[in-house]
């Protein structure tokens, strides 16, 4: 059964956007980093590049990139357990859609498994979904605009002058290129707490068969 939900509809629908809006605004109240339209759209765009980068067929990327836009929807109801709320929120609003079974299927797994106290990558999207979350790590997400008063991720995140995930030509490993200015955080800092995210991306990497690795000043530290 085709499905004329696309990921322009998904990302126009104004409950959609009411959803991500408000999630960011629990977010916020939380004191965590920017988790509204600039995080779900770059997660969409990388899940997409990846697959596509990948040879996946063209609905496969499509989904991933709904998927991506979709993933932090849960945080509206608390930050706890929201990749699975997340999940069942996004089932209601893509059932009423009359969105195939098989391809709900695959967006709300890729939800519900994008948290690394949680996460497994079970299939193409949600291995390229947990890639694209997990190194989305950049200057722009930090709220704090007091730098005296940054704990470690305000200094981690705002260190970050540039990251980039990429695919090698040849198919066989998955690399992010981060650009830190190591006097507002050190390297240590980064992966104090963001190892876990690092080993999942490895994880998800190795679901495509491919080897995940890290450069940061152009030194590569994993």
């Amino acid at each position: 059964m085709a499905s004329n939900v696309t990921y322009e509809y998904i990302r126009r629908n104004p409950a959609v956007l009411e959803y991500v809006r408000r999630a960011d605004k629990v977010m916020e109240s939380i004191g965590y980093t920017e988790h509204s339209f600039a995080h779900v759209e770059k997660v969409s765009y990388v899940s997409s590049m990846i697959l596509e980068e990948l040879g996946y067929p063209e609905r496969t990327v499509e989904l991933a990139k709904i998927a991506g836009f979709l993933h932090d929807i849960g945080n509206v109801i608390n930050r706890n357990d929201h990749a699975q709320s997340g999940a069942v929120m996004a089932f209601v609003l893509l059932d009423k859609l009359h969105m195939p079974a098989d391809e709900v299927c695959s967006i709300i797994s890729a939800i519900g498994n994008h948290d690394e106290s949680t996460a497994q990558p079970v299939d193409p999207i949600s291995a390229a979904l947990i890639l694209a979350d997990k190194t989305d790590v950049r200057r722009s997400r930090v709220r704090n605009t007091t730098f005296t008063s940054f704990d470690i991720h305000d200094r981690v995140n705002y260190a970050v002058t540039n990251s980039k995930l990429t695919v090698s030509d040849d198919k066989t490993s998955f690399t992010l290129e981060l650009n830190i200015d190591t006097e507002i955080s050190s390297v240590l800092e980064y992966f104090e707490i963001f190892m876990d995210r690092m080993l999942l991306c490895k994880r998800a990497a190795q679901y495509f068969g491919m080897s995940f690795k890290i450069y940061m000043n152009g030194t590569i530290v994993l």
